[in-house]
């Protein structure tokens, strides 16, 4: 299997990747527009960005390079696009006190059965979760980051596997609900609990 990543899809990636950053960063530090301009340039919003990239950012790095690679097991050719309109959304939403995160997608081309394209869907949720669980113990000592982890990784599982558009959910649940019912179901139990700690 050759996993590979052109010049635009390792762009895309890092843009969106420091996109979500910000936007996570605003919103845990409640930054509003009247407050952004004191605020971008110190020491605490470097700080601030540092946990959001590496809970929020490596959770959506993760989850997208989960699709390609299990598209790419089943013969597709799959790149990350970006979709800088929702970027820009999801920046002004975290500064108004809200997120919505779809940076993008996995998009890729080929044949598949029914059974793969939900696999590819269902890869990035799961990954989510193994990532909330690898943050978990530290969570449970009380270190702020692994915190942040684990709520954010249970966010975007449970967000994703909401059976509504394009959403991997609904992918999943095409090819399988009882598949569906088994992820989604703790997945969203999971997510409304982490909305607690937000």
């Amino acid at each position: 299997m050759n996993v590979s990543f052109g010049s635009r899809e390792v762009r895309d990636l890092l843009v969106a990747w420091v996109a979500l950053g910000v936007a996570f960063t605003f919103f845990y530090e409640r930054v509003t527009v009247t407050t952004i301009g004191a605020y971008v340039g110190s020491r605490a919003f470097l700080a601030a960005l540092a946990v959001s990239l590496l809970t929020a950012g490596v959770g959506f790095l993760l989850h997208e390079l989960a699709h390609k690679v299990v598209a790419v097991r089943y013969g597709q050719v799959a790149a990350f696009r970006a979709d800088y309109g929702l970027l820009a959304l999801a920046v002004l939403g975290g500064l108004a006190g809200f997120l919505f995160a779809a940076p993008g997608a996995v998009v890729h081309r080929g044949r598949l059965t029914e059974r793969q394209g939900g696999l590819i869907a269902l890869a990035g949720p799961v990954t989510n979760l193994a990532l909330a669980a690898v943050f978990a113990p530290l969570a449970f000592l009380g270190v702020d980051l692994a915190v942040r982890g684990v709520s954010i990784n249970l966010l975007l599982a449970g967000f994703n596997m909401l059976p509504v558009g394009p959403l991997d959910g609904n992918t999943v649940r095409r090819w399988s609900l009882p598949v569906y019912v088994a992820v989604a179901v703790p997945s969203v139990a999971l997510a409304a609990v982490a909305l607690l700690y937000v």
